[in-house]
């Protein structure tokens, strides 16, 4: 007979008793009788279910004008934080364009202003396009008012 080294698996791992490593925490808790700072809860919180990353990438997007200068956030904005890319929508694609050229100097100030955050590469993309599409009655593939002039 055939074994199956999966089901044994999930069984032997279905019978172990759970450990819940937040409840324990919780337990300890429960048993202080005396009052604690709340920046102490807080911090040990965050260190008990691991929020340190997501807390730091959520700064990023809080303290844009802090981290990057007045000149730079004027100009720009962070879009989404996704697998190490940061997205940063500019004015203007002359902005993202010199963002560009600086982009290794603004991923130094980036990542030693956000210490935790996991930010490897920075994506500039410009304004939205104004969109030629007007009416019912298009064509698709024209070029839109554009494509009369001969």
């Amino acid at each position: 007979m055939k074994r199956d080294l999966a089901r044994e698996l999930y069984r032997a791992f279905r019978n172990q008793p759970r450990k819940n490593r937040f409840a324990q925490n919780l337990e300890t808790r429960s048993q202080t009788d005396e009052p604690q700072q709340i920046g102490l809860v807080l911090n040990e919180i965050v260190e008990a279910r691991d929020w340190r990353q997501g807390l730091a990438e959520g700064n990023i997007f809080m303290e844009w004008d802090k981290i990057v200068g007045i000149e730079i956030s004027t100009h720009s904005t962070p879009i989404s934080l996704l697998e190490g890319r940061l997205t940063i929508q500019t004015s203007s694609t002359a902005w993202a364009t010199q963002l560009n050229l600086i982009s290794t100097n603004l991923l130094k100030i980036i990542s030693s202003s956000a210490p935790g955050a996991l930010v490897e590469t920075l994506t500039f993309i410009g304004p939205h396009a104004p969109s030629w599409k007007k009416g019912l009655r298009t064509i698709r593939g024209a070029k839109g008012p554009r494509d009369t002039y001969g």
